[in-house]
């Protein structure tokens, strides 16, 4: 299981490197800039984290041919001494769909797209959960990914934990494009 979450990462991280294109494929945000520090309403809200926790507006283009749907996740490859943590896990989002506006994280809101499924992420919250490193790491990475998906729908519960969500991932991405963030506090 350990292996398939580094080959997913790695996937991941892979596509954030340059400026976040594949194929054509572009993940970007008007909430904020490759590599930029992600504002506090972006931010968990719970312990001693005290932020907004609304997620970031996203859009792509050039989806490949062949797109049947698409998921969003949010990833931090600096969490756990390298081992990472979910954030976000949104996925069945209709073909159509080329945008989530801000707050669309959160699990079942008004701006959430409809026929969307969200999963659990790492604190085993339904929907959005934003960053909460701990104080005086270094400022983590944030990774936005969207992927194309060769079906329709994963076949997954509304709650799904991300490892069952990252094995249908893998098996069903076409193509994915990554957005990279980051926030210390």
């Amino acid at each position: 299981m350990r292996t398939l979450s580094l080959v997913l990462c790695a996937s991941a991280i892979a596509g954030i490197a340059g400026d976040a294109h594949a194929d054509g494929f572009t993940l970007e945000s008007a909430s904020f800039g490759s590599n930029a520090t992600l504002a506090t309403k972006y931010v968990y809200n719970q312990g001693d984290c005290k932020g907004g926790n609304v997620s970031p507006e996203l859009h792509w283009i050039d989806a490949p041919e062949g797109t049947q749907s698409f998921a969003v996740t949010l990833y931090d490859p600096d969490a756990r001494g390298g081992s990472g943590w979910w954030h976000w896990l949104v996925f069945d989002i209709d073909a159509k769909t080329t945008s989530l506006e801000p707050g669309a994280g959160s699990g079942m809101g008004s701006t959430t797209p409809p026929g969307s499924i969200s999963g659990t992420n790492s604190f085993g919250d339904l929907g959005y959960s934003g960053p909460c490193p701990p104080r005086g790491d270094e400022p983590h990475r944030y990774v936005f990914t969207v992927y194309a998906l060769r079906t329709e729908k994963l076949g997954l519960p509304q709650g799904a934990d991300p490892d069952t969500i990252k094995q249908a991932l893998e098996a069903n991405t076409l193509l994915s494009a990554s957005l990279q963030a980051r926030y210390g506090r």
